[in-house]
C-alpha cells in the first residue's frame, strides 16, 4: 500500500506530521499514556501517546491517539491491532477535535447498527423481533424521551436518532440545575421508535454514558 501526498500538500513531513503518522483509537477508560504505549509500540517507534479528557471531569473519554515516525508504522497498525481499537488515521490537527469525536462516534455506530441490525419488513412491526419480544409489557408509542447525565447537542442527538427511518423531530432541553440532557423523539411509526428504544436504550454515546430511553404518551391509541 502506497499513500500518495497532493502538490498543494507542502513538504512531505508536513504531510507526515498531519496526515499520516498520527492515528486515533477508542480504548478503555482504564488506560493510562503507558498502556497506550505498550499496546501499540509493537507496530513501530511511537513518538508520542496521548489520552483525549473530559476538560471538566479530567476523565477519560475513551479515545486516544498515538503519534508514529512513520506512514508505515501508523498503516501497520491500523491493519494488525485488534478490531476493538477501531483504529483509523487521525485528522489534521487543524480540524475541530470535537468534530472529528463526533464524526468518529457517529460512524462507528453507524457501523454498530448495520452489524446487529434487526431486518426491516413491510408489515409495521420488524420480522427480527421473536414473538416473545414483539409483547411488550409497557404501553407504546411513537413518542420517546431520552436522558443522560451528560448534555445533549442537538445535531449529535438528531444525527444518532436519525439512524432508524421515520425520525420526524428531535427536542433537546437542558435542566440548568443539574446539566444533565434530556430530549424528547418523535417518529412516524410505533414501529420505529420501538426499534430506536430496542437498539438505543442503554447505548453509551460518548463512550461511558449510557442514554435511558423510554416511551412517552403521545395521544394516540397505545393497542393500535
Amino acid at each position: 500500500v502506497f499513500i500518495a501526498q497532493s502538490r498543494a500538500s507542502g513538504s512531505h513531513r508536513d504531510v507526515e506530521d498531519e496526515e499520516l503518522t498520527r492515528i486515533f483509537v477508542m480504548i478503555p477508560k482504564t488506560y493510562t499514556e503507558e498502556d497506550l504505549r505498550e499496546k501499540f509500540k509493537m507496530y513501530g517507534d511511537i513518538e508520542y501517546c496521548s489520552i483525549i479528557k473530559n476538560k471538566t471531569t479530567g476523565e477519560s473519554k475513551g479515545l486516544g491517539y498515538v503519534r508514529y515516525l512513520k506512514p508505515s508504522q501508523a498503516a501497520r497498525a491500523i491493519e494488525e491491532c485488534d478490531r476493538s481499537y477501531r483504529a483509523i488515521l487521525a485528522e489534521p490537527k487543524n480540524k475541530s477535535s470535537e468534530s472529528f469525536e463526533h464524526d468518529y462516534y457517529s460512524n462507528n455506530m453507524r457501523q454498530d447498527l448495520r452489524g446487529h441490525t434487526l431486518p426491516f419488513c413491510m408489515q409495521p412491526e420488524f420480522c427480527g423481533f421473536e414473538k416473545t419480544e414483539t409483547r411488550i409489557q409497557e404501553p407504546v408509542s411513537k413518542r420517546l424521551s431520552v436522558v443522560s447525565r451528560l448534555p445533549f447537542i442537538q445535531e449529535q442527538l438528531f444525527a444518532l436518532f436519525d439512524l432508524v427511518p421515520g425520525l420526524e423531530y428531535c427536542d433537546v432541553q437542558r435542566d440548568p440545575h443539574t446539566n444533565s440532557g434530556y430530549a424528547v423523539i418523535q417518529y412516524s411509526t410505533a414501529a420505529s421508535a420501538i426499534y430506536a428504544k430496542y437498539k438505543l436504550h442503554g447505548f453509551e454515546y460518548p463512550p461511558g454514558n449510557r442514554l435511558t430511553v423510554i416511551f412517552l404518551e403521545d395521544g394516540n391509541d397505545s393497542s393500535e
